[in-house]
């Protein structure tokens, strides 16, 4: 078994996507899709919510409280799910944290 790796992430710290990769709507499929250089994500209803507000001016902070709201959850509940998101795309450099 694996260990499993955990992220965390500073309320200050402010998401952005890095140059070469953009969040977009794709009409014709009726989704959200991350592209990047050779590389191209799905986003699925949570994960469009997340990448959002990753516009560059919020900070986590900021993005964790509206997803409570979205999602009507406790900070506490979300965060590490948040938080190992953006890691992850941030490990496959699709997000800077």
């Amino acid at each position: 078994m694996s260990p499993v790796l955990s992220t965390t992430i500073d309320d200050a710290v402010v998401p952005r996507f890095p140059h070469g990769v953009r969040f977009r709507e794709d009409k014709a499929r009726g989704r959200f899709i991350l592209v990047g250089p050779e590389r191209i994500f799905n986003a699925d209803d949570v994960a469009t919510e997340i990448l959002k507000r990753c516009d560059g001016r919020k900070s986590f902070g900021e993005i964790l409280f509206e997803l409570t709201e979205v999602f009507t959850a406790e900070a506490s509940v979300i965060r590490p799910d948040v938080e190992s998101f953006l890691g992850d795309l941030r490990d496959k450099g699709m997000v800077e944290l």
